[in-house]
């Protein structure tokens, strides 16, 4: 293992940056136990001349746990559902993917 992966696997076993959680290929199924990271950073979208601020949530997966991650898949979260809206992409080692997702009502 090289020191980018080890210093992945370090956060995501870190219980203070990640956490638990079930991850559903294409929302369905009894799912993996899986790390994951989320953010949460605000997003600024211009309207013409004015800006509006939307909430957004970024999950971050070792690609070691989910090798396929994929829009329509589901993330579990301490019994909370969000599903992932957009297109996964990977970190530029290949060792981890970042997911847009939305809560699942």
């Amino acid at each position: 293992m090289d020191a980018f992966a080890a210093a992945t696997d370090a956060l995501f076993a870190d219980p203070n940056i990640a956490r638990d959680a079930v991850w559903r290929a294409g929302g369905a199924g009894a799912g993996v136990a899986v790390r994951i990271i989320t953010r949460r950073p605000d997003q600024v979208i211009g309207f013409g001349d004015s800006r509006g601020v939307l909430p957004t949530m970024l999950i971050d997966v070792r690609r070691a746990e989910v090798s396929d991650a994929a829009s329509g898949d589901t993330v579990e979260i301490d019994g909370e559902i969000f599903e992932i809206i957009a297109t996964p992409t990977a970190d530029s080692l290949r060792l981890v993917w970042s997911c847009e997702a939305a809560a699942r009502f």
